[in-house]
């Protein structure tokens, strides 16, 4: 049971790291475009990008992908820019397809980059472990977890925002987007010499 505790604080960790902000940001901007009666499709949105971080994680352990390092760190404050920047263009437009779509399948590819990220750390702490696919479940628990109160705050406070302060539901979403892009630049240019 001791392992199952770490593993699950080890994924809460992993994204409420202050350090490591970029998981956060992009959670933000993932979030940002919906209100509370959406909440399936942002948990959908959610579970499809921790799939994808999971999924790499476990191609990682196993020595299936090796990937540079440098790379995977640079692609991944693209993959938040390039959500922040489709919110700014598409923000107070109506989303005519409420299926599953390029929204969904971008997650899960974007899960995958971030994963590949975290990959040589998780392979250092869970490499030797006896049963690593169930690390990695407990791990991705945590992540998920904490993913969910993200989302769940981003939620809220637009929620405050847009009731209280009559924010409208557009300028909520280009505000958070845009200042999540004047975050993620600095990330950018730190990370772009790979």
């Amino acid at each position: 049971m001791n392992d199952f505790w770490f593993n699950v604080k080890y994924g809460l960790n992993h994204v409420l790291d202050i350090n490591g902000y970029d998981h956060v940001l992009f959670l933000m901007v993932l979030a940002v475009p919906y209100i509370f009666k959406d909440w399936k499709r942002v948990l959908l949105l959610v579970s499809l990008f921790t799939l994808g971080h999971t999924l790499s994680l476990v191609l990682a352990a196993y020595n299936v992908v090796s990937v540079n390092g440098k790379l995977v760190e640079f692609l991944i404050p693209i993959t938040i820019i390039v959500a922040a920047i489709y919110n700014v263009f598409s923000a107070g437009k109506e989303d005519k397809n409420k299926k599953v779509g390029l929204l969904f399948f971008t997650a899960l590819f974007f899960g995958l980059i971030h994963g590949l990220g975290f990959a040589r750390e998780f392979t250092m702490v869970f490499g030797d472990a006896n049963n690593k696919i169930l690390a990695l479940l407990e791990f991705a628990l945590g992540i998920e977890l904490a993913q969910v109160i993200i989302v769940f705050v981003i939620l809220f406070l637009g929620f405050l925002l847009q009731t209280l302060f009559r924010f409208s539901r557009r300028d909520w979403v280009m505000v958070l987007s845009s200042v999540v892009i004047g975050l993620v630049i600095p990330i950018l240019i730190e990370n772009s010499a790979f």
